[in-house]
């Protein structure tokens, strides 16, 4: 069964533009936007790099995080699925995980909760009995020009949401979590060369850079392994979201590849890190961006 929308080829989405479009609500629907991102390649061949793994995907029913999902189900694996409250993405997202021939959970609750963190763990656990994969990969960000109109606030808000599920969820993920697991965390290329315009955002994602290195440092000893991708500008409903209609359209186009980024770009990165492949790699941070050089 043919699953999703597809890139027939590297150059394919060279020439694609982004129609102006803005959602009045965080982290935004991927049903509504236009065109729909791109969450696996037509070239994807699956070889059960994952095969009867099971993973946490935080943020997963859409933008990177479905495309997360779907490969990783490709790959063999079953799936838990944290989001707030998309309903619709979450279950066309599990729909597609069935048609891969695996089982998915979902888990819809709020990330600023602990104790909600920690149910997504438990719940797991419950379904599938194991857990090997944790992609912390759910996010906001609410753009500024001036650094004066970010209120205290929403500075502790974008925390809440982007850095502290991080902890814990690990805490309670990592009694389960074995010789050979994963903890995998999303990044951002902002972490690295910063933007004018999400300072806070940025931070967030620079605190989450430093967490994957000196957690990796204690874990590895283990043998579980803490990584991270950092993407540049990917076409998720995050970005529909977060800016206006008339920024949308030029979206990603400063990058050196000249356009944003696919989901289906992003999720092998993810796949790489939670299979055997990446068994002398752990602290590691991988650049999904365009073609910007980054200073690492």
């Amino acid at each position: 069964m043919a699953i999703g929308k597809r890139i027939t080829h590297k150059s394919s989405m060279q020439k694609k533009s982004i129609p102006a479009q803005h959602q009045t609500r965080q982290p935004g629907v991927e049903s509504k936007m236009r065109p729909e991102p791109e969450y696996i390649k037509k070239n994807y061949c699956a070889s059960n790099k994952l095969k009867n793994k099971v993973a946490i995907i935080t943020g997963g029913d859409s933008g990177i995080g479905r495309a997360i999902a779907i490969t990783y189900a490709r790959e063999g694996a079953d799936i838990a699925i944290q989001y707030l409250e998309e309903h619709g993405d979450a279950e066309k997202t599990k729909d597609l995980i069935e048609a891969a021939g695996r089982q998915c959970l979902l888990i819809p609750g709020d990330l600023r909760d602990i104790k909600f963190c920690e149910s997504v763990v438990d719940k797991t656990i419950n379904k599938f009995g194991r857990l090997d994969i944790v992609v912390n990969n759910a996010a906001e960000q609410f753009p500024h020009d001036n650094f004066l109109d970010i209120e205290t606030s929403q500075l502790l808000d974008t925390f809440l949401v982007n850095v502290f599920p991080l902890f814990h969820i690990v805490r309670s993920a990592l009694p389960h979590l074995k010789k050979g697991s994963s903890i995998i965390n999303t990044a951002s290329v902002t972490a690295y060369r910063g933007s004018d315009h999400l300072v806070d955002y940025s931070a967030t994602k620079g605190a989450i850079v430093s967490f994957t290195r000196s957690l990796s440092k204690q874990l590895i000893k283990k043998g579980i392994y803490v990584n991270a991708v950092a993407p540049g500008p990917i076409w998720t409903p995050l970005i529909a979201s977060t800016f206006s209609a008339k920024e949308v359209k030029k979206f990603g186009t400063n990058t050196p590849i000249g356009r944003a980024g696919q989901p289906s770009e992003v999720a092998p990165c993810y796949v790489f890190l939670a299979s055997d492949d990446s068994s002398y790699i752990s602290g590691q941070v991988l650049h999904p961006n365009g073609g910007e050089i980054i200073n690492t």
